[in-house]
């Protein structure tokens, strides 16, 4: 039930998932009085879903522990739960992302030696795609939880893009060494000096993110959100400019009709719909967190992401994965910082 514009939103990016994947079925958790009558009135949504009644609805402005104390009846509360018993094998949610990782992080648990999961997602860049974590899990971080994100990533980068030695980033407000804050200076001190097996670039900067420098560029929740909203908004800004520049003349929309096809290819390219569905990294079990303000067809695209980590059995992979970076690191979930003198 979560979302701007849900449950209509979350049913139509379901009908839309459907045609792409087939064989995937659904648990809906909501209110079966509001859900069952939508469902029912489509053949295509009622072969493939099955509503979970849930009273309650987690408010786009409640906080985690608000959710926490009175959100047991609500619907976030049950999907996620039915991941817990298996009943689902992966869930998909565009609601509170504060009150979801919280629930998510109290019921799943996180696999060993991560303190806090972090909110992963890919991004376009001039040279591919690259993962970027926190994107808003984590407002506030210290050194141990970013270099805990850093091995995620590489992680993710690996499994996921297939990138077989990816570079590391930190997010910071310049590459020289002084630059940034103090937990920064801590985790690029950690990084550069330890043991693990991973290539860790150094510094990097708000542009470098649309010009592929790195592979993998990590950041505290706070700061990666605002990048990442940033990102979504520059890019419906130009898509604006562009479809402005070609309605405003005779000759140019005739233009337009020599290039409509490069237009749509670069536009999308950046639809930030594309690249919606970002997982929740160090969980024990798959939740993928929508874009609370998408649109049916992003929706889709995050219950696609879903379906994909479920099917390729992700969450097993990156647990083996860490714990070989563990192993061959010597690091346990309280021994990052000591990797410095390493």
């Amino acid at each position: 039930m979560g979302g701007d514009q849900a449950p209509d939103m979350v049913l139509k990016g379901i009908k839309i998932a459907r045609t792409r994947h087939p064989h995937a079925h659904y648990l809906l958790h909501g209110n079966e009085a509001v859900l069952g009558p939508m469902v029912e009135r489509d053949k295509t949504l009622a072969e493939v879903c099955d509503i979970r009644h849930a009273e309650g609805v987690v408010g786009n402005d409640e906080k985690p522990s608000q959710a926490l104390r009175r959100g047991r009846d609500s619907s976030l509360w049950q999907a996620i739960q039915s991941v817990k018993e298996g009943e689902a094998a992966g869930m998909v949610s565009a609601g509170n992302t504060g009150a979801f990782m919280a629930m998510a992080k109290l019921s799943l648990r996180t696999l060993p030696g991560i303190d806090r999961p972090a909110i992963a997602a890919m991004m376009p860049t001039q040279r591919g795609d690259l993962v970027m974590l926190d994107l808003g899990a984590n407002a506030e971080c210290d050194a141990d939880n970013l270099v805990q994100f850093a091995i995620m990533g590489e992680v993710f980068a690996r499994t996921v893009l297939g990138l077989e030695k990816p570079t590391i980033g930190l997010l910071n407000i310049g590459t020289e060494d002084q630059k940034g804050t103090e937990t920064l200076r801590q985790t690029s001190a950690i990084l550069k000096t330890s043991s693990l097996p991973i290539r860790f670039h150094g510094f990097v900067e708000g542009d470098d993110i649309g010009k592929g420098t790195v592979d993998v560029v990590v950041t505290d929740g706070f700061t990666g959100n605002v990048a990442l909203k940033a990102i979504e908004g520059t890019s419906k800004l130009y898509s604006a400019f562009i479809r402005g520049a070609f309605e405003s003349s005779i000759v140019t929309r005739l233009g337009y009709l020599l290039v409509r096809s490069a237009v749509n290819k670069v536009r999308a390219r950046v639809d930030p719909r594309r690249y919606n569905g970002a997982m929740f990294l160090g969980l024990n079990g798959i939740a993928v967190k929508s874009h609370g303000g998408t649109d049916p067809l992003g929706f889709a695209n995050a219950v696609g992401v879903a379906v994909d980590l479920v099917s390729h059995g992700f969450n097993d992979t990156i647990k083996g994965e860490f714990m070989k970076v563990q192993r061959a690191s010597g690091l346990d979930a309280k021994g990052l910082e000591e990797a410095a003198n390493g």
